[in-house]
């Protein structure tokens, strides 16, 4: 297998179809190995695959009932980033006390965390299903930080439904209404990407902005509390 195809959302629905697409979204949301799964372009590419033309183009063997991937995906969401946060909450920063990998980094944890600390957890677990990597860490997190089983729940169930439903409905009505939309599916799914990870982009270097600076106001803090220091 070519590992460029984990990348492609429309070798992922011709070679799994609809109940591996259900699965490759639980996965994403519910398991922290699922984090590099292409959910956004997948949930995309899937609603173009209910359409009657691009299901054909692209070798399905009949349309997905899109009534099905409008029920079936919000609800994989939902029950994937639930179990995120019973695994945080279970195992607690244990779960996360890994070396980085070639997968894994420290800071997929780091920023995920810094999105619930930023928004609050109501908005963060809502705005973190339309952010890739972040969508994965931030529950098993927000577990870990001790957020409420039932209010997590209640955000859960409207930041899982608005994102795959938001997806779902954009790929259908392109696949329906766009003259060979199927030309422009790799494309396509490329800009979802580039736009879905423009926010982790904006803050990695907002952060790396902020450091030196950080770093000039501890310094003469530092050198003040030598000199201050008796001899």
């Amino acid at each position: 297998m070519d590992l460029t195809n984990l990348l492609d959302a429309q070798w992922w629905i011709v070679t799994f179809g609809l109940i591996g697409i259900l699965v490759i979204i639980f996965a994403e949301t519910g398991l922290l190995i699922g984090f590099f799964l292409p959910g956004d372009s997948l949930l995309v590419v899937a609603g173009m695959g209910a359409s009657t033309a691009v299901a054909a183009s692209v070798g399905l063997d009949a349309p997905f009932p899109l009534a099905v991937l409008l029920i079936c995906a919000p609800l994989c969401a939902i029950l994937g980033a639930q179990l995120g946060h019973y695994i945080g909450a279970k195992t607690g920063p244990r779960l996360f006390a890994r070396p980085d990998s070639r997968l894994f980094k420290q800071e997929y944890v780091d920023k995920a965390e810094h999105y619930f600390q930023k928004f609050g957890p109501a908005r963060a677990v809502v705005l973190a299903r339309f952010i890739p990597i972040v969508r994965t860490f931030l529950n098993p997190v927000a577990g870990m930080l001790g957020m409420p089983r039932a209010t997590f729940l209640l955000w859960n169930v409207i930041g899982g439904v608005l994102w795959t439903e938001s997806m779902l409905l954009i790929g259908y009505f392109a696949g329906s209404a766009i003259p060979n939309v199927d030309r422009y599916i790799l494309p396509g799914a490329a800009v979802i990407i580039v736009l879905s990870v423009i926010p982790i982009v904006r803050e990695v270097l907002k952060n790396r902005k902020a450091a030196p600076q950080q770093q000039q106001v501890a310094e003469p803090r530092g050198r003040h509390h030598r000199d201050a220091s008796p001899h």
